[in-house]
């Protein structure tokens, strides 16, 4: 268990922590949008627009429940919590970490819902989303990390001072 990986809404910050938290604790870095968006040889939100949400979601479980890897900070998609097999599998490969945004900022990030790769049905809203996942996010997770008003730095060295021990 010496993976740390990252969940959270979609603008949460997970990439860019990610990033930072593998160069401060000298681990590789994936991100997992990054994987599917190898995998079928396009973007998330082409994906998404010309196959569907359940095409989406297919892969994102596939590409998940597949990762073997180790020394590695992960960051999940936002829909990761999804799928009860996935999630099963990250918290054996390592320790689970909620990145806990106001809906407001997520809000405030997500101004780019029509490229942003964000699986939302019909009639859906970020606000919908956000108190359907928050729930499936803090069940998952072994930390839940509040962002609020942080630095980036200040969210890297609570996580890096908690997951010292992996």
């Amino acid at each position: 268990m010496n993976n740390i990986i990252l969940i959270g809404m979609p603008a949460s910050g997970k990439s860019t922590i990610g990033r930072k938290l593998s160069e401060k604790l000298k681990m590789n870095f994936v991100d997992t949008d990054h994987l599917i968006e190898k995998d079928q040889s396009m973007t998330l939100q082409e994906i998404i627009n010309e196959k569907g949400n359940d095409f989406f979601w297919t892969c994102e479980e596939r590409i998940l429940t597949s990762l073997n890897l180790k020394n590695t900070v992960i960051a999940t998609g936002g829909s990761a919590v999804l799928f009860p097999k996935a999630m099963e599998h990250l918290r054996k490969i390592g320790k689970v970490i909620y990145l806990s945004q106001s809906l407001e900022k997520i809000e405030k990030r997500l101004h780019n819902l029509e490229s942003r790769g964000v699986t939302l049905d019909e009639g859906e809203t970020v606000e919908s989303l956000y108190n359907y996942r928050v729930p499936l996010y803090e069940k998952e997770a072994a930390l839940v990390v509040f962002e609020g008003d942080k630095s980036i730095n200040e969210i890297v060295d609570e996580i890096s001072k908690t997951c010292i021990s992996l």
